[in-house]
């Protein structure tokens, strides 16, 4: 489309729709045999669906108004779940303050819901991944390794005290999108880019430096104390647990060194903390510096489909 306002590849699409105003689209697909562990019943996959659009959403400072959701359904689904489906739909969008407007239902091989989420935003006010500048300050909205921890005990049976595996399970199959920290933080002009961190934390490094043309050092990782406990009881290294895990729902941000302050309040006023974690760099690669530790090159690997 000429003159777009965000290039292929970003978390949501913008239109120019005249007057200053961008009219916000966004498709994200869930699967449940691959999205969705067998322990997410299927309010808790309804739900997710709206979390996952609404993350995008939360990236680029911008509020969802309206969605649209296609769901897929095997013939055999029984009653009980598919309205189980739905109010967990309607309880993801009561949450997050949007309106499911419409949609359409078919028959499929696998339940399949598709949320098309609508949003406006002014011109030049959403916050692309493309922003970056070199001594930018990189933060994140929120701790890691939680998820990653989390589909191990259900995927792999790792064992780990019952207390901590509540937790730890609870993070996979309730997912909470960050939309208040990411409106919060789009209000006060001095984040330059940004990216929901769905697919893991050096994947979304990893796409921020492609799209700005920068680097990243880590100097701070920012690991959850339930990632660490876990990581202490299992003999894991934390850092796989916390780099390469993916479904946190967090936001990865990089803000203007100069007014960090001001960044870093609007997140406290938005009831969350913004979390240091580094800095960007000219040189376009991603290093982890950590104190008492060589430095490492962080993989730009994650989540994908498609991919074994």
């Amino acid at each position: 489309m000429p003159r777009m306002a965000l290039p292929f590849g970003d978390d949501v699409a913008a239109v120019d729709i005249g007057r200053g105003k961008l009219a916000v689209l966004k498709s994200d697909m869930l699967v449940d045999r691959t999205d969705a562990p067998k322990e997410m019943t299927p309010w808790q996959i309804g739900r997710k669906a709206v979390v996952v659009a609404v993350s995008d959403f939360a990236s680029k400072g911008v509020r969802p108004i309206a969605l649209l959701t296609s769901v897929g359904m095997p013939r055999e689904l029984p009653k009980e779940s598919i309205e189980q489906l739905a109010r967990g739909l309607e309880a993801g969008a009561r949450e997050y303050g949007v309106c499911i407007v419409g949609g359409d239902t078919d028959e499929a091989t696998d339940i399949v819901i598709d949320c098309v989420g609508f949003g406006l935003a002014q011109k030049g006010k959403i916050i692309p991944r493309a922003g970056a500048k070199p001594s930018d300050i990189l933060a994140v909205t929120g701790l890691f390794g939680d998820t990653a921890a989390g589909l191990r005990v259900i995927l792999e049976r790792t064992r780990v005290p019952n207390g901590l595996r509540r937790r730890l399970v609870r993070s996979v199959l309730m997912p909470e999108a960050q939309l208040k920290m990411g409106l919060a933080l789009a209000r006060t002009g001095v984040v330059t880019s940004s990216i929901d961190s769905s697919d893991g934390l050096a994947w979304s490094l990893s796409e921020l430096s492609r799209m700005s043309r920068v680097g990243f050092a880590v100097e701070n990782l920012p690991v959850s104390p339930l990632a660490e406990r876990f990581a202490r009881i299992t003999n894991t290294d934390v850092k796989d647990l916390v780099l390469y895990g993916g479904e946190e729902f967090r936001l990865v941000v990089t803000v203007r060194a100069d007014r960090w302050s001001k960044a870093k309040s609007a997140a406290n006023r938005a009831g969350g903390t913004l979390y240091k974690i580094g800095e960007t760099t000219f040189e376009k690669r991603m290093i982890l510096k950590t104190p008492g530790s060589r430095a490492s090159r962080i993989r730009p690997v994650g989540w994908e489909h498609f991919i074994d």
